[in-house]
């Protein structure tokens, strides 16, 4: 079984029902959230080997974190610590004009302060198929941004195939800032994943999304670009010049946080699971798995390999009788 080591922050997710404020809400709904630990549980629900490695202070809350990621069958590679707190984040979601207000409470956590030996303790990278992070981790200090190119760089020499989404969070640090850091860790990256509005935002890239992928491409030596398009879909981008589209499958929406992350779950899971790494086929089973995630409550992909071949043959014309 292929297998697949993400390290990143995991926070605490509180919100009200939607429609609700925050300032008026009398209870509100308590999860976990984190790109990294949502990818490894997409991943790991649809079959493939996950393991996701972090920094967490050891409270009952780092705890709740923990064993709420190994419900969904990630094994975890925690550093423990007395110091510093547990990340959260409050989200309010309202509909049109107000919109979805993220509001993070993540000032002082441990993840802040973690190395590269103290996430792989006790891992041997050169048993490991990938690795993957993404824009969010580098972006909350710059110990984590100096352990993540390490990390990215230590994966690839020891042979695994690395994966960086760009992710990129405004309410982290600005484009220039996002620029600066993540160009040179795409030194390092196998298969960049970038939101086609982040490729022009933060790289500062212009032009179709297929000619930012092959600009993408040839300035990092990627294996594989994927460039993801919102409500369109996505598209990814071969090493020997293959492009291949992929519509978005309809989905009726009861929550988009985790979206992405699904998406790149997916993605994984089909990429890593066969020797002939099939692009075309992991792009659509990624993005199977992103709408069956948008009819799900938080920001987990709690999901089947067998619904996300549902989705895929329901769009090929099949009936689930």
């Amino acid at each position: 079984m292929s297998s697949l080591l993400t390290f990143g922050e995991t926070m605490l997710r509180l919100s009200p029902t939607p429609g609700n404020r925050l300032e008026t809400a009398r209870q509100l709904d308590f999860r976990t959230a984190g790109a990294e630990s949502n990818v490894a549980i997409a991943a790991s629900n649809l079959g493939l080997e996950a393991t996701w490695a972090s920094k967490l202070p050891d409270s009952p809350l780092g705890r709740r974190v923990t064993r709420e990621v190994r419900s969904h069958g990630v094994e975890t590679n925690v550093a423990w610590t007395d110091e510093g707190r547990q990340g959260a984040y409050f989200i309010e979601q309202g509909g049109e004009p107000r919109g979805t207000n993220v509001i993070y409470d993540r000032a002082d956590a441990a993840v802040r302060t973690a190395t590269p030996d103290e996430l792989t303790d006790g891992i041997d990278l050169e048993t490991v198929d990938a690795l993957y992070t993404s824009g969010i981790t580098p972006a909350l200090s710059d110990r984590l941004e100096a352990t993540t190119a390490t990390l990215l760089e230590r994966a690839q020499e020891a042979g695994a195939t690395t994966v960086f989404d760009l992710n990129y969070r405004s309410k982290l640090w600005s484009p220039a800032e996002a620029r600066a850091c993540c160009e040179e860790l795409l030194e390092s990256v196998d298969i960049p994943v970038v939101a086609a509005r982040d490729a022009r935002s933060v790289l500062d890239l212009s032009g179709s999304d297929e000619e930012i992928a092959r600009e993408i491409a040839t300035t990092y030596d990627a294996d594989v670009v994927v460039v993801t398009q919102g409500a369109e879909g996505a598209l990814a981008l071969e090493g020997d010049g293959t492009v291949h589209d992929q519509p978005a499958f309809p989905a009726e929406t009861t929550d988009p946080i985790g979206t992405g992350d699904a998406f790149v779950g997916g993605f994984l899971a089909s990429y890593l699971a066969g020797e002939d790494r099939d692009v075309a086929g992991a792009l659509e089973y990624g993005s199977a798995t992103a709408a069956l995630k948008r009819t799900i409550n938080g920001d987990l992909a709690v999901l089947t390999p067998a619904e996300v071949e549902g989705v895929i043959d329901d769009a090929d014309g099949g009936i689930d009788r």
